[in-house]
């Protein structure tokens, strides 16, 4: 079977010149509709890696703040921990020195109070730019979210007292200030 271009060649309707021509027409048209879909898909391809990244930027811009809104209340409840917990500290005359950071930093507490830190039942917290005198127990707790906000918390172990000791008979006295 002829095709139909053919056939209306044979016919008469039509000459070769305009057969011609409306073949190269054809072609062309087909070829671009061809480069209109590669452009096209290619388009398409683009929207949806543009669509990809922009999911992926607001998943991390999610990620960031859930962080900071925990760090905020972490914050949050170390301060009500300290605020709730804290130790009322009459100001007395013994000088207790401790260690912040690179600096040496004195309280003057009662003698009872200057005890309590040194056995490990009480602990020095910071809270802004002043320091709080906390339970050990609370200290411990805050020290799980925050160990920067604790400054002091001794650990109390008695000591074992050496069969073999030649100064075991000499008790060191509890007023003695190094």
């Amino acid at each position: 079977m002829a095709s139909l271009q053919d056939q209306l060649l044979q016919s008469g309707l039509v000459d070769k010149k305009k057969a011609k021509q409306l073949k190269q027409e054809h072609r062309k048209a087909a070829k671009g509709r061809q480069k209109g879909q590669v452009q096209i898909d290619e388009t398409r391809e683009q929207a949806r890696r543009a669509q990809l990244e922009k999911a992926e930027r607001d998943r991390e811009l999610n990620r960031a703040q859930q962080a900071e809104a925990e760090k905020k209340a972490i914050k949050a409840q170390i301060v009500q921990l300290i605020t709730m917990n804290r130790v009322h500290r009459e100001q007395g005359d013994v000088a207790y020195q401790f260690k912040d950071g690179t600096k040496i930093k004195k309280l003057y507490v009662t003698p009872r109070i200057q005890q309590e830190l040194s056995n490990g039942r009480l602990a020095i917290a910071r809270l802004d730019d002043a320091y709080e005198l906390l339970p050990a127990s609370a200290a411990e707790k805050i020290a799980q979210r925050d160990a920067q906000v604790i400054v002091v918390l001794n650990q109390y172990t008695p000591t074992a007292v050496d069969e073999d000791d030649p100064y075991a008979d000499y008790q060191i006295p509890d007023d003695l200030m190094w």
